[in-house]
């Protein structure tokens, strides 16, 4: 597990620091993480709506950004429903 943790943080880094800041990822930013890293776990990724409405729903401050703890929202969702487990 505590490989799959440093994954999740590198990945989260790499995409965040895409336009210079690595401890948010923006708009552009996760829709890039979803799609490639994502794929089969969020249906319609590349589908801008999609990602506004995801992205809306794990911002909790309502800056525009994501967070690591805002986006860690999204992996937990996700290992929840690969898993069969209910939230």
């Amino acid at each position: 597990m505590e490989s799959a943790i440093s994954t999740l943080v590198t990945h989260f880094k790499t995409f965040a620091g895409k336009d210079g800041s690595s401890s948010t990822l923006s708009r552009e930013e996760f829709r890039s993480l979803v799609a490639s890293q994502l794929p089969t776990f969020v249906k319609n990724s590349s589908d801008p709506g999609v990602i506004d409405q995801l992205m809306g729903s794990l911002d909790e401050n309502n800056d525009g950004e994501l967070t690591f703890p805002e986006f860690w929202q999204l992996i937990g969702k996700l290992a929840c429903k690969h898993g069969g487990f209910s939230q």
